[in-house]
């Protein structure tokens, strides 16, 4: 999953958040220098993922992308969920998301010190972007992609993936709607034992 689904995913615990936001640029076992907090959001991040990647909801999804887009079918699937996410906001919160995304913004700012060096370079992007604002629509994806192709030095031409966005629309929906609610479940469950885990 993408940045706003990990944010969303992690629950109420600002410190469980940032590690579940940073922990893709942590490898291996570097966690452990972080708090505990940050430590278990990291280790809810990485279950997440391997529970996404194995599912067959959001193997369906990649496999429309994977003639034209290989190995980066997952996570052109990880950004467009992330749209259906921000797009259907309503349905999996009560606070609006210009409201959450801002909260979200403060604690980064307001814990900047504890995070890792890219991301103390990604944060002000992200923030002046309004990224996970701009995940709710269209034109705020293709932004996204274009950046991620510019990233690969245009080899993986992601920044064209909106054009399977937008020809099987429906069709993603409903692909995320049914595997985002069994991905709340999960992550919830493992939020739980990870915390028992940490005995916090």
């Amino acid at each position: 999953m993408n940045f706003l689904a990990h944010i969303y995913l992690s629950g109420d615990d600002e410190l469980l958040t940032i590690g579940n936001f940073v922990a893709d640029g942590i490898r291996g076992h570097n966690y452990k220098i972080y708090p505990e907090k940050v430590q278990a959001g990291i280790l809810l991040h990485r279950a997440i993922d391997t529970f996404t990647d194995a599912h067959p909801i959001f193997r369906q999804s990649t496999k429309r992308l994977h003639k034209n887009y290989s190995h980066y079918s997952g996570v052109i699937v990880d950004i467009i969920y992330d749209h259906f996410l921000a797009k259907n906001w309503k349905e999996y919160s009560n606070i609006p998301l210009a409201n959450y995304v801002d909260e979200f913004y403060n604690t980064l700012n307001k814990n900047f010190e504890i995070l890792p060096k890219r991301f103390k370079h990604l944060t002000p992007i992200m923030i002046e972007g309004n990224w996970l604002l701009s995940y709710a629509t269209v034109d705020g994806i293709q932004l996204v992609l274009n950046g991620m192709n510019n990233r690969t030095k245009g080899k993986s031409k992601m920044n064209e993936a909106t054009n399977e966005l937008k020809e099987f629309y429906t069709e993603f929906e409903e692909e995320f709607t049914a595997f985002f609610k069994e991905l709340q479940s999960f992550a919830s469950t493992k939020r739980n034992d990870i915390e028992k885990q940490f005995k916090i």
